[in-house]
Parts: C-alpha cells; structure tokens; sequence
C-alpha cells in the first residue's frame, strides 16, 4: 500500500526546532513520518531555507545549525531537484506572483498529486485556487495508509 505524500515547506519545518504557534501541529506531521505513516516530498532548497530561518531566528549557535543541518539530512525526505520542476515553478511564481523559493514547493505537490502545508498566510492568500495548499492548522490528526 502507498503512503500519503505530503509536501512541507520550510515555515512547517522549521517549527520542529522554533517553539511557536502551530509547532504543535508540524511536530504531529514529524511523528506521523518517523512512524511511517507519510511521505514528506520536499525541493531540494528545503534545507538550506530551514536553517536560514533558525539562524535568523537567534535561537541557535553555529554549532547548533551545524547539528540541525546533520539530523535534517538524516530524515531521508524524498528531495526534488529543479530540473524536474523548474516548468511548473516559473508559471505558479508568474502567475501568483510569489517567489521561486515558494513556488517550487507548489509546483512538487501539482507534480506528485500531493497536499502542500504552510503556516505562510500572505502566501496562501495568494494562491486560494490552489486546493491542494492549506494551512497548517488544517493538516489532518492522523495518516493512514492509502
């Protein structure tokens, strides 16, 4: 049986290492994932945003990052590179008027049929016909198998 595959951007992620609203919910997707009960897709640029994020969020030392960097390599996420992407990234980030960074998300979920998770409100505000983008707060409680 096949798992769900979810996409999660970098704002999810990083709420495994800030504690902040919704990092309550972003831990209950680590766990349903380390269990084994879903996928985590993510572009390969997933990394390098997570930990921008943590290093401007002041929380963590170099050293810290450094390890942060190692345990999020260690997760084994199915990575997307561009070149399989890169089409469908420019037309979502021209027509809705976002970035590359947060298309290429986007574009992952509408390539492998997948829901995309944010807690970025302005970007969901942008992208409303996208049925497939929700909020993180809406993430199911659990996965099951499919």
């Amino acid at each position: 049986m096949a798992l769900e595959k979810i996409v999660l951007d970098a704002s999810v992620i990083a709420k495994w290492y800030l504690k902040e609203k919704y990092s309550e919910q972003a831990i209950n997707l680590r766990d349903e994932y380390i269990s084994g009960h879903i996928t985590i897709a993510a572009p390969t640029l997933l990394e390098y945003e997570v930990l921008n994020a943590l290093k401007y969020s002041g929380a963590y030392s170099e050293q810290e990052l450094t390890d942060i960097a190692h345990s999020l390599n260690k997760y084994g996420f199915e990575y997307w590179r561009l070149e399989k992407l890169k089409s469908e990234t420019i037309k979502i980030a021209s027509r809705y008027d976002i970035t590359i960074y947060d298309a290429s998300y986007l574009a992952l979920a509408i390539l492998i049929k997948a829901s995309f998770y944010t807690v970025d409100e302005e970007l969901l505000s942008r992208i409303t016909e996208l049925e497939m983008a929700k909020h993180l707060k809406d993430a199911k409680a659990e996965y099951k198998e499919i």
